[in-house]
């Protein structure tokens, strides 16, 4: 006798395609992480890409929006080098946003359902649906320096989300618990501000600077570029000494060991990026530091992010199984994976599910 198979309701599939799948699929919790870390990298490439559009000289590359040309919806060989950047730029989306609605899928997925991380996810995808808006409103108006300097922000709102999303989709939903003291929590807070007003002077300075985005004539914001330099250089030496209070808080404190390795990770990366920053100031601003200059900044507002959510502990995702910590205090952190901790050797799904096929296969009768 033939087995039956259920037939899909194509009703439901058409009017909810995400609930749809939803009931059919339990995602792993380490699939969910891997959905959500999948739209953070896309989110990061897309900041690289564009700013390779912009010292490229390609951002009028496409010379209109939506369409490449009036003509044309895509970069044709006449368009040459430029044309064939920024539309490269403008497919790359279609890739985010694919990544976007993996990280959708899975979180919706999730079981039992976790509506706050749903909810984290969905945004990825209006802001970048915004985000296209504005990039299309930047070159329609040939550059201007102030919508360009929004189409970043919002990226970096993007990039924010992405992280959040990420570090959530690796913790559990019960309620916070603080692994800080209120001192930590309050020059944690006002590194936050001072690391996202750096990111809004680097905008100025590019704004001002030389790196026009096409070469034709395109106006600059009214700043002298090398006050606008210095202003955030300054911004970036406040953003190194508070990170350097909270390392030494946490320090003295005795404080658990996930936050001092966030703290750790964050000094690192601002070193890297005050290399990179005081050499392309000294060089002229050379486009290849600039762009990894721009990478950077996107890797400094990760490092701030994870920070910032290290200081309080949700338990486990839900499907991961919860053993004893091998040491008081070192709690799994948001941002660790829990297939490969060795501080908290805590056993992620992978481990999980060998096992269990291990145990079945103890039970079962050898011949």
């Amino acid at each position: 006798m033939s087995a039956v198979h259920p037939v899909p309701n194509l009703t439901e599939l058409v009017r909810n395609p995400i609930a749809y799948v939803a009931k059919r699929w339990t995602p792993a919790p380490a699939t969910v992480r891997r959905a959500a870390l999948s739209a953070l990298v896309m989110s990061v490439l897309i900041i690289v890409t564009g700013g390779a559009v912009r010292l490229t000289g390609s951002g009028l590359g496409c010379d209109t929006w939506p369409k490449c040309t009036g003509d044309s919806l895509y970069a044709t060989s006449e368009m040459g080098v430029h044309g064939a950047i920024e539309f490269g730029n403008r497919l790359l989306t279609y890739v985010l946003s694919a990544a976007v609605g993996w990280a959708i899928v899975a979180a919706r997925s999730a079981k039992p359902r976790r509506r706050r991380l749903s909810r984290l996810a969905w945004s990825q995808f209006w802001i970048v649906m915004g985000n296209a808006v504005i990039g299309g409103v930047t070159v329609l108006t040939g550059l201007n320096p102030y919508t360009v300097a929004g189409h970043f922000m919002l990226a970096t709102g993007l990039l924010t989300v992405a992280t959040l999303t990420w570090l959530r989709a690796g913790e559990g939903d019960t309620p916070p618990r603080p692994l800080a003291g209120t001192t930590v929590k309050r020059l944690v807070r006002a590194l936050v501000v001072a690391a996202g007003l750096l990111v809004a002077a680097g905008t100025v300075v590019t704004g001002a600077g030389p790196h026009a985005g096409d070469s034709s004539k395109v106006p600059r914001m009214p700043v002298d570029p090398q006050t606008a330099a210095q202003a955030h250089a300054a911004l970036a030496w406040i953003v190194v000494a508070l990170t350097l209070a909270v390392w030494l808080v946490l320090r003295v404190s005795q404080a658990p060991a996930g936050p001092r390795r966030r703290t750790r990770e964050l000094l690192v990366v601002l070193l890297a990026q005050g290399v990179i920053g005081y050499v392309q100031y000294f060089t002229d601003l050379p486009e290849v530091l600039v762009g990894l200059h721009l990478l950077g900044s996107a890797l400094v507002w990760i490092a701030v992010l994870r920070l910032l959510l290290s200081l309080r502990e949700r338990g486990l995702p839900p499907g991961v199984p919860d053993v004893p910590h091998a040491a008081e205090g070192t709690a799994q952190q948001p941002g660790d994976d829990p297939a490969r901790t060795g501080e908290d050797r805590l056993p992620g799904p992978a481990r999980a599910d060998e096992e269990r096929d291990r145990s079945a296969s103890a039970a079962t009768p050898q011949p």
